[in-house]
């Protein structure tokens, strides 16, 4: 289920009769275990819509590089097959991505998007939903427990964060429904950017290439999940004792894939609860509440 607690109105606008329900994806670039797009799917399907997802590709995003784009343009290959196969397009645009949402949202009853933590994040989405004529509701999909349902005050340390945390916990730690749109979206035609060859995206996109793209880590929430995998079998048990010795490996190397939602924290705490293990407690320790203390 999408907890009401995850949903928040971005401006007061009333449901139109439009052509579809957007989901304007930005920070959860995923197609599976993201609220954002469920809720967006259960709204489509009370409203007898279809479901179009969208997602503004800037070039200029603060301290970006071709390693970054790179990455994020893998994931969002591997979204796009995701999408098709559920009946759902998937419109990519090289624009400032509140100023795409805005145009796409000019045909569509209702705007869902994910929420962003960043001060650049924070501004699109305030931005857009000052200049659309639909509601745009933000859906909070990569927290494990919302942000200020844990806590409405800002925390300074894992200490007074975690109690509260841990309250909330088994409220939130449930698997999520996913549901198929009704409606098919795939014969919709929307002007649109090809990010088949990434090479020539990255490109065009003019980013920074002094950093080369990574030959060790490959976008998407395969790849993510293979990672996770491989943790849970073969590392856990000694992450607690051997996570900062830098001549072991030991890590997860899940933060890249959290960082640009192509996995969701809670796919991840849902499988690390399933095992029996003495790293268990703390590999849940930074996943949820040491990173959450930086969300709030």
């Amino acid at each position: 289920m999408v907890q009401p607690t995850r949903l928040r109105s971005l401006n007061a606008k009333d449901v139109r009769d439009g052509d579809y329900v957007l989901y304007w994806m930005q920070a959860s670039q995923r197609a599976e275990s993201n609220h954002a797009l469920e809720y967006a799917v259960l709204r489509a399907n009370e409203l007898r819509r279809p479901v179009v997802v969208y997602f503004g590709l800037t070039g200029s995003f603060p301290e970006a590089n071709a390693r970054h784009y790179a990455f994020m343009l893998e994931g969002l290959a591997e979204v796009k097959r995701a999408l098709a196969a559920k009946g759902i397009a998937f419109v990519i645009r090289a624009v400032s991505p509140d100023e795409g949402a805005v145009e796409i949202a000019g045909r569509a009853s209702l705007a869902v998007t994910d929420r962003g933590y960043l001060k650049i994040q924070k501004a699109w989405r305030a931005k857009a939903a000052e200049r659309m004529d639909c509601p745009l509701i933000q859906v909070e999909a990569d927290a494990v427990v919302p942000v200020e349902d844990a806590s409405p005050k800002e925390e300074y340390a894992a200490a007074t964060i975690r109690p509260k945390i841990l309250k909330k916990l088994k409220d939130y730690l449930v698997p999520l429904r996913e549901r198929r749109p009704r409606k098919d979206s795939l014969t919709l035609e929307f002007p649109a950017l090809d990010i088949d060859d990434i090479e020539k995206t990255v490109g065009l996109l003019g980013a920074d290439r002094s950093v080369a793209q990574s030959a060790f880590y490959r976008g998407g929430t395969s790849e993510a999940k293979k990672r996770l995998k491989q943790f849970l079998k073969d590392k856990v048990d000694h992450f607690q004792d051997l996570r900062n010795n830098p001549a072991l490996d030991y890590l997860s190397h899940l933060s890249p894939y959290l960082h640009f939602g192509q996995i969701s924290p809670l796919y991840v705490a849902l499988e690390t609860s399933k095992i029996t293990s003495p790293g268990k407690n703390a590999f849940l320790e930074e996943l949820i509440v040491r990173r959450e203390l930086s969300l709030n």
